[in-house]
This record gives structure tokens, C-alpha cells and sequence, in this order.
């Protein structure tokens, strides 16, 4: 088993920046694949990136491409979001999603085994 907490999230001002956290804890001896997704009330969870166990591979959704940086400390067992130039779009719950292995399919939620209980993201003037 494998649980997640998510943690870093707030109210920003547009243009503003947050940093996101994801600490693992349980079984993290084996290094899951880690995905951030975001969810506003009426529409489905949305992949926003994805970094490999090892941190090798990461990719991003075109919303945040040049905005967001995905990167994880392995000996800390935790994952981070850096987010920057952050708009009123972005507003949202994010959450991080782990699983076992590389996710052929990264941006779909339905990819993922363990999850977080999610964070609030608010960017507001």
C-alpha cells in the first residue's frame, strides 16, 4: 500500500507561484510513476503532468507547458509541482496520483491506483 499527501496549496494572485508537494509514505521502496491532475465541480479529472519513478521522463499538458515544472526528490520520497505564472483558469483541487510502472496513458485518471486527498488551488485578485 501506498498512501499520498498533498500539501502547498493556497490563495495566489494571478501571476503568483505555488509549489505543490506530494509526500509518499507506506511502500516506497518500489519508485512509483507520479501523476498531478486538477478537477473543478461538473468536469472530470484532468492530467496536468507526469514524472517516471525515476525521475527521468516528465511531461506536461499544453495548458501548463512553460508554466509548470514537475520534478521529485526520491530520498525524500515526495514530488513536487512548481507552479508559476498561475492564472484564474487554474483554479482547482489537485490531486497526485500514483502507479506502478509507465503510464502508457498518463493523462487519464483512470491510470492510477493510490491517490491523494487532494489540495485547493485558488488564483484570485
Amino acid at each position: 500500500q501506498l498512501q499520498l499527501v498533498e500539501s502547498g496549496g493556497g490563495l495566489v494572485q494571478p501571476g503568483g507561484s505555488l509549489r505543490l508537494s506530494c509526500a509518499a509514505s507506506g511502500r516506497t521502496s518500489i519508485k512509483y510513476a507520479i501523476g498531478w491532475f486538477r478537477q473543478v465541480p461538473g468536469k472530470e479529472r484532468e492530467g496536468v503532468s507526469y514524472i517516471s519513478g525515476s525521475g527521468g521522463f516528465t511531461t506536461y499538458a499544453d495548458f501548463v507547458k512553460g508554466r509548470f515544472t514537475i520534478s521529485r526528490d526520491n530520498a525524500k520520497n515526495t514530488v513536487y509541482l512548481q507552479m508559476s505564472s498561475l492564472k484564474p483558469e487554474d483554479t482547482a483541487i489537485y490531486y497526485c496520483g500514483a502507479r506502478l510502472g509507465y503510464a502508457d496513458k498518463w493523462p487519464l485518471w483512470q491510470e492510477y491506483e493510490y491517490w491523494g486527498q487532494g489540495i485547493q488551488v485558488t488564483v484570485s485578485s
